[in-house]
């Protein structure tokens, strides 16, 4: 399966985006998002199962959303609340095992797609 993540862009500070991450094909393993700011190591943001449970980092807790739309094979990440430490290159991904806070569990990873929030 290929994965293609879009929606970033530049938003102030309190505002919001909605990224997505279309599948290839159909997949029913655990989704989810990374993000990784310059000079830092790539980070757990958000996963979703197939059968949409969810898991946050405690630092998007209240703030991001999760979502799949199995039928249309496409994730979504609404984030709402955001603030300048949000900025990152965001990745999405599809995982092998459900250890999701962990990048080495990530069986294929998109493109990222940059979101940059200003003071």
């Amino acid at each position: 399966v290929q994965l293609q993540a879009s929606g970033g862009g530049l938003v102030q500070a309190g505002g919001s985006l909605r990224l997505s991450c279309a599948a290839s094909e159909r997949t029913s393993n655990t989704m989810g998002w990374f993000r990784q700011a310059p000079e830092k190591e790539r980070e757990f943001v958000a996963a979703v199962t197939w059968n949409v449970n969810k898991y946050y980092a405690d630092s998007v807790k209240g703030r991001f959303t999760i979502s799949r739309d199995n039928a249309k094979n496409t994730m979504y990440l609404q984030m709402n609340s955001l603030k300048p430490e949000d900025t990152a290159v965001y990745y999405c991904a599809t995982y092998s095992t459900q250890l999701y806070y962990n990048s080495a569990s990530v069986r294929t990873w998109g493109q990222g797609t940059q979101v940059t929030v200003s003071s």
